[in-house]
């Protein structure tokens, strides 16, 4: 291996190397805060190292496509996991001590997440899932003296086993069809292959796409999400929000787009499915909901239908380039603006109600007790919502007008439908906030004395948000050039 491929690799090796380090300190002498401070400069170094290897872009073996696109999301997970240890001193406070195998745990489902990204073959891909998937298990399990992150963890377990079995059999299904595991020997051969093979290809894109949905949480495999958010450890679940999903969704787009699977009508009607499903499915079961926590959860599976507009979009790639890169960029912007505004809402569900799922009434008065936490929740509310001058707005809009230009009616319809509907439940949040007292107020938030660390981290965010919806044009210009 060439020494510019292993700086292309940087972000994958300075991962594995904290992982080491931190093992090493652990096995040598148990000490909770070191582990912390290693974590802390391991991914901050790893920041630093997307882009050193922006300036090496280049296939690296068979398994991984090292690409601007690629490491800019990896250095947004790395910044997703960041904020998750920040906030996972919340989980001291519910009664269990964090030890040095946390932080293992995390760096390792960060380290599966930018495998996931960078992947470009069937091998690496299912590598950076397991990965991730098999350290999510025991984070969301922690900490083990509480029922509800392990029933979480047994029921993500149960049913991810599930859908890794599914991928598994989809993957040698498509490699009996093709002769190949790479996203762009895949995309060359499929077309022969369907004529060849056609229940072969059929059976296998099926069991891929069902694996994957499951990972998103799309409708109809979404019915572990709410029960997970809600169980697991509050930054646990920022992470499977943000860094999880994230790195699911890339790399979806990435083998859509190299295997050109946009090209197959029956794949990017099931798309448009599982679009609409979601968004319908996901909009309408948050309206019910009184635990905040949970109506995240089903809020995030109508956001991971929406990105699928962007996708399905892609078919128009024969008819017109100018379709392909506004696609490119929607998906982009959305997913960038989507893990910012929710590290942002997840920062105050922590900060304000600990490692409970606090119910909806028990925010009411909170802009007049914690006003910071209370305006960056409004800010992230307001911007999952679409509303203008927040980064959510920008978002949709780019979806709206894709949507347009594709002739997609149908997704352009229900994407607005679910919009409309979602204004409901994020304003909602916004009114418990603002009113000072509830008729039926039997619930009440502990009081947690916020440092000004807290604060400063939920101005941080906040601020990303507004700024990246009302001055949008540096970000637009960065993403077209990646």
């Amino acid at each position: 291996m060439k020494v510019t491929e292993f700086y292309a690799l940087a972000p994958i090796v300075v991962l594995s190397v904290t992982i080491i380090v931190v093992m090493t300190q652990a096995s040598i002498k148990r000490n909770q805060i070191l582990a912390w401070w290693i974590t802390i400069l391991g991914l901050m170094v790893t920041l630093w190292s997307t882009q050193l290897a922006t300036s090496y872009s280049q296939q690296v073996t068979p398994l991984f496509l090292i690409n601007p696109s690629g490491l800019w999301f990896s250095s947004l997970v790395t910044l997703g996991t960041l904020v998750t240890l920040i906030l996972s001193n919340d989980i001291e406070k519910a009664g269990s001590q964090i030890t040095e195998e946390y932080y293992l745990l995390l760096l390792l489902s960060t380290l599966g997440a930018v495998v996931l990204i960078l992947a470009s073959h069937m091998a690496s891909l299912l590598l950076g899932m397991e990965l991730l998937g098999i350290s999510l298990y025991a984070l969301i399990a922690f900490p083990e003296k509480n029922p509800l992150p392990l029933e979480a963890a047994i029921k993500y377990l149960v049913l991810s086993a599930a859908a890794s079995a599914m991928l598994l059999f989809g993957f040698a299904l498509i490699y009996a069809a093709t002769g190949d595991l790479s996203y762009t020997g895949i995309g060359a051969k499929l077309s022969s292959a369907s004529i060849k093979n056609p229940l072969l290809v059929i059976a296998g894109t099926s069991m891929l796409l069902a694996s994957i949905s499951f990972k998103l949480s799309l409708a109809p495999f979404h019915m572990w999400t709410p029960d997970v958010y809600q169980g697991a450890p509050t930054p646990v679940t920022n992470f499977l929000a943000t860094v999880s999903k994230g790195a699911m969704l890339v790399a979806l787009s990435r083998f859509t787009i190299d295997g050109n699977l946009h090209q197959y009508t029956t794949f990017t009607i099931c798309l448009s499915v599982l679009a609409i499903i979601s968004i319908l499915v996901g909009n309408w079961l948050a309206l019910r909901q009184q635990q905040i926590k949970r109506l995240l959860a089903y809020s995030s599976i109508a956001h991971f239908g929406y990105l699928l507009v962007a996708l399905v979009a892609l078919r128009q790639l024969q008819e017109s380039e100018e379709i392909f890169y506004l696609s490119l960029e929607a998906i982009n912007f959305y997913l960038t603006a989507y893990i910012i505004t929710s590290l942002a809402a997840f920062t105050v569900v922590a900060n304000i109600g600990g490692e409970d799922d606090p119910d909806m009434r028990s925010f009411d008065g909170l802009f007049w007790r914690k006003p910071v936490q209370a305006a960056t929740l409004t800010v992230a509310m307001l911007s999952f919502a679409g509303i203008p001058l927040t980064a959510g707005f920008l978002g949709k809009f780019y979806l709206i007008s894709l949507a347009l230009n594709t002739d997609l009616w149908l997704l352009l319809i229900t994407l607005v439908i679910g919009s409309a509907i979602a204004i409901y439940y994020y304003l909602r949040v916004i009114y418990s906030m603002l009113r000072t007292s509830s008729a039926d107020n039997s619930c009440e938030l502990p009081f947690i004395s916020s440092p000004i660390w807290r604060d400063a981290l939920a101005i941080i965010l906040m601020l990303s948000v507004i700024l990246l919806g009302s001055w949008p044009q540096p970000f637009i210009n960065f993403i077209g050039d990646l």
